[in-house]
């Protein structure tokens, strides 16, 4: 094993409702969503109207500002509706499946034997491109472009994340494929990091045409963030590509079958969820199956993703494009009256505010109360014990606050993206949207930039 890059600054969340290593096929949705709001800067250009037929891989919508990124059907059917939001923003395009699925047929191909531009041409016609997103910004990458590296981060740190070593068992052959397609897109290296805390899944170093990297740490040790910044900073003027191993699963089976196929699998976590356990599914389906009869009754909140930076559902909502788990956990709508005043043997601190710090092994039923309102914006060092880059946290969101663009730029901007200040955000006791803050500045400078 090479070089172990040991990530010291973090925090594991304690929580019940890790998925147990056993994968259902989930029932068939009786409705897909596909959501524009799951790409940043993405200004949507309609492509298929309610009441159109449309084939799996089939282009729904389209970026106006990157023409090459389009969104394909993950199910062949009818559009039954396009829902949207303030100002018309398109929120949802609606497609209700046939019983029998049709495929639009992008053709075979082995990228090992393709040039470039025949792989490029294969990934933007069947909307696959879309799986490719590039730091700074976290947008869509740009086919002209050559970057200098691209990412996969083989694990997951996050909160109940689901265990790729797990659900990528036996796909060696798309992984490899898949690999073979994006090492045709840049003249730099594939790194894939994987955690050195446990022996990896065959798929991962079997696999060739790569440079695997090893990390050992809390959370956020699997955020591709963290580690681009260990392995190969980003300075301006770089671009550094990633990619979810799942999607270069999906990407593989284009090369090899023609179609776009869709499915997943996903992992149902959360401490009210009855039996957490693994489902296959395709993108975008209705939570509605997962969720009925397999959780708990009361006041919910259903998360398109973990509990730090998933986005909030009903329970017929849709999951997100690139999530892999859905988490459900109490809401916490409620007041308590002195609750700072007692003893707190039940609820979970990162500092030893409550005597619960005398269980450390404990596993914590949380909900979604703040325990307060925002407050004054006070540096009191709680970021940097859980911020594992070499940047300056609070700094960094001070400068985005008054929008200092140098500034920005000389405290290191361009290697972040929202989800590593998510941790910043759950140890905040300002109670400061930490997150939204960061993807004002990611905007702010993608415009000064172009």
């Amino acid at each position: 094993m090479s070089k172990v890059h040991k990530i010291k600054r973090g925090l594991n969340i304690p929580l019940i409702g890790k998925a147990e290593k056993v994968i259902r096929n989930a029932e068939p949705a009786r409705y897909y969503g596909v959501k524009p709001i799951d790409f940043q800067g993405m200004r949507t250009k309609l492509l298929a109207w309610p009441g159109d037929r449309v084939k799996a891989g089939t282009s729904l919508f389209y970026n106006k500002l990157q023409p090459h990124v389009k969104m394909p059907s993950p199910v062949s059917g009818k559009v039954a509706e396009v829902n949207r939001g303030e100002r018309r923003k398109i929120l949802e395009v609606v497609i209700e499946p046939d019983s029998q699925m049709e495929y639009e047929d992008f053709g075979k191909g082995e990228p090992r034997d393709m040039s470039r531009d025949g792989v490029v041409d294969k990934l933007t016609k069947s909307g696959l491109w879309t799986f490719i997103r590039q730091r700074p910004y976290s947008i869509s990458a740009n086919p002209e472009d050559d970057p200098k590296a691209i990412f996969v981060s083989g694990f997951d740190t996050a909160p109940l994340a689901p265990d790729n070593d797990f659900i990528l068992k036996g796909e060696n052959e798309d992984f490899q494929r898949g690999i073979d397609a994006l090492s045709k897109l840049t003249s730099g290296k594939i790194h894939l990091n994987l955690n050195s805390d446990y022996p990896p899944s065959d798929v991962f170093t079997k696999a060739k045409g790569l440079q695997i990297n090893w990390f050992t740490g809390p959370h956020p040790a699997g955020n591709v963030g963290v580690q681009i910044n260990r392995i190969d900073p980003i300075n301006q003027g770089d671009l550094v590509w990633y990619v979810y191993p799942q999607d270069i699963i999906t990407i593989g089976r284009l090369f090899g079958k023609g179609i776009y196929d869709a499915s997943k699998v996903i992992g149902l976590t959360g401490s009210e969820v009855k039996k957490p356990i693994y489902y296959r599914l395709l993108r975008g389906a209705s939570i509605e199956n997962l969720v009925k009869d397999h959780v708990e009754p009361g006041n919910l909140r259903c998360i398109s993703g973990n509990v730090l930076t998933g986005k909030k559902i009903n329970s017929e909502g849709y999951l997100g494009f690139f999530d892999n788990q859905v988490t459900v956990i109490p809401e916490g709508n409620y007041h308590e009256f002195l609750g700072w005043a007692k003893p707190g043997f039940n609820k979970y601190s990162t500092s030893r505010t409550f005597f619960s710090w005398l269980q450390p092994k404990r596993r914590y039923r949380l909900d979604t109360n703040i325990h307060g309102g925002e407050r004054a914006y006070v540096i009191s060092g709680e970021y940097e014990k859980v911020f594992p880059m070499d940047i300056y946290p609070v700094q960094l969101i001070k400068a985005i606050m008054i929008e200092d663009i140098e500034l920005m730029e000389k405290l290191g901007i361009y290697e972040v993206d929202e989800e590593d200040f998510a941790l910043c955000e759950f140890v905040c006791t300002s109670k400061t949207p930490v997150q939204p803050i960061i993807r004002k500045g990611l905007d702010m400078m993608r415009e000064e930039m172009t």
